[in-house]
């Protein structure tokens, strides 16, 4: 009994200092690495999906999802490096004020579209747009025409 008091007590402590899901999102990083198949290639990497990545990237590592982050890189084939932010806003034509630079690119897009009341209702009207490798069903897909 007093091994499974101790098992408990170890456990409340690495919980309580944050430390517990760190080794468990290390463990399943390592997991994911040591499954992944390094001999199938992946697609390439269109440039929608390598600004989406980076995107998502920025925040997780805001938010301080470093293993997330390392296996979206891995799984998605987005390069290492980080792409520059400056790059990134001129991408999506976005201009920051010194205040936003402080937060994820994306934080400053949901708080455009969470504030802002547009012409249509307050509704952003999105058409359909899929990577040029992403197969097409004209029946499933909205197309330019809609």
């Amino acid at each position: 009994m007093a091994r499974t008091e101790q098992m408990e007590s170890l456990r409340e402590s690495l919980e309580s200092r944050g430390v517990l899901g760190q080794l468990k999102a290390r463990i399943r990083a390592e997991v994911f690495s040591a499954l992944d198949d390094q001999s199938e290639p992946r697609p390439a990497l269109s440039h929608d999906n390598l600004l989406i990545n980076e995107l998502i990237r920025e925040y997780l590592e805001f938010n301080k999802y470093r293993y997330t982050a390392s296996v979206l890189t891995a799984e998605s084939g987005q390069p290492e490096v980080p792409i520059d932010r400056q790059f990134m806003a001129n991408e999506l034509k976005v201009v920051e004020d010194p205040s936003s630079r402080s937060v994820p690119l994306l934080y400053g897009l949901l708080s455009h579209f969470l504030s802002s009341s547009g012409d249509s209702g307050g509704k952003l009207f999105l058409r359909g747009s899929a990577p040029a490798n992403m197969t097409r069903d004209p029946n499933t897909l909205p197309g330019p025409e809609s």
